[in-house]
């Protein structure tokens, strides 16, 4: 089962503020952890939307509008992917994600947890063909991932 851990955006990260050194070492032994275990696939921390842009239509066309965007609570800061063998230890490795500030009190909604649709759920939907097609590309994308 593929996982994704979206880190979500605050005033701080949309503001380009980087990480401290305390905080880029916890990352790195809990990244370490992910690698050691066999679970992470990639992860990335991202710049600010201010350097970043959205697509949308309008009258049938593409438009593109250059970041920064208002809304943080809807902005991504970064990611993991892992390939877990179920939710049970999805909800393990979230639970093990370092805090970022290393002090008490309550982070709402500091990252949330998200299972990617694998070819199987589309059954009755796809053709066979196409989702033996799509395991086809999963397993060489994982095959590609780095390895501990």
């Amino acid at each position: 089962m593929r996982v994704l851990m979206i880190v979500k955006a605050n005033a701080e990260t949309e503001a380009g503020v980087m990480p401290t050194t305390e905080q880029v070492e916890a990352m790195g032994v809990y990244n370490n952890e992910l690698i050691a275990a066999g679970v992470l696939v990639d992860g990335a921390g991202l710049h600010p939307s201010s350097k970043g842009a959205r697509l949308s239509y309008r009258g049938g066309k593409p438009v593109i509008t250059d970041g920064p965007f208002a809304e943080t609570k809807e902005l991504i800061a970064g990611y993991w992917v892992l390939n877990v063998k179920d939710w049970d230890e999805a909800l393990m490795w979230l639970a093990k994600v370092p805090r970022p500030d290393f002090k008490d009190g309550d982070v709402e909604d500091m990252i949330e947890l998200r299972r990617f649709f694998e070819p199987e759920d589309f059954a009755g939907i796809a053709s066979e063909e196409l989702i033996e097609q799509e395991k086809g590309w999963r397993e060489d994308m994982l095959a590609r991932a780095p390895k501990p």
